[in-house]
């Protein structure tokens, strides 16, 4: 296996430029692989799920809701932020369904990690893939406002190959899905 070392950049400073609740923006400076420095500015995330849940008759839950940077209402799979970077990321996803949309699942699927933006962020992602589900109580933060709506896999697989759904979180998750459950396509 071929070793990247001759591409790292070294830290030289660090600058905390905002210390919020979500977001933590810095600025540092960098040595460069060949020798020049350099200024990396990026966002530190705790880290987040996302969670596609699917029924026994193939349809899956999406959320439909105002999200402000882009100004438009985007239809998403379930999803919300890590506690802290220590906590255990299957229970933050089942913690994130239960509150989001009420719903339980007894049978859980880790379909891996990834990066939405490694060029600034830091943040990391894990999908998992809910199944067995029961319905209970909703229970919304007091600044989240959201409609649930119960969709065929394959129509949303269809809406994600014409770009009718721009999140990227629930293009690759339902792109994997589609892989690893090519029967739900039909």
């Amino acid at each position: 296996m071929k070793h990247f070392d001759d591409l790292s950049e070294t830290k030289l400073s660090e600058k905390l430029l905002y210390d919020g609740a979500v977001l933590h923006v810095g600025v540092d400076d960098v040595r460069l692989p060949n020798g020049k420095d350099a200024k990396r500015e990026y966002i530190r995330h705790v880290g987040a799920v996302c969670i596609l849940p699917l029924r026994s008759d193939g349809c899956v839950l999406i959320e439909r809701q105002f999200r402000y940077p882009v100004n438009s209402v985007i239809c998403e799979i379930p999803a919300g932020k890590l506690d802290s970077k220590s906590e255990d990321r299957l229970s933050a996803a089942k913690r994130e369904l239960a509150e989001e949309t009420g719903i339980i699942a007894s049978k859980w699927t880790n379909m891996g990690d990834f990066y939405p933006a490694a060029a600034y962020t830091d943040e990391k992602l894990t999908i998992y893939l809910a199944e067995d589900l029961k319905t209970e109580r909703q229970n919304l933060d007091d600044d989240e406002f959201l409609n649930l709506e119960w969709v065929p896999f394959k129509t949303l697989f269809d809406d994600v190959m014409a770009g009718r759904i721009p999140d990227a979180k629930t293009q690759l998750s339902v792109l994997k899905l589609a892989v690893l459950r090519p029967d739900l396509c039909k």
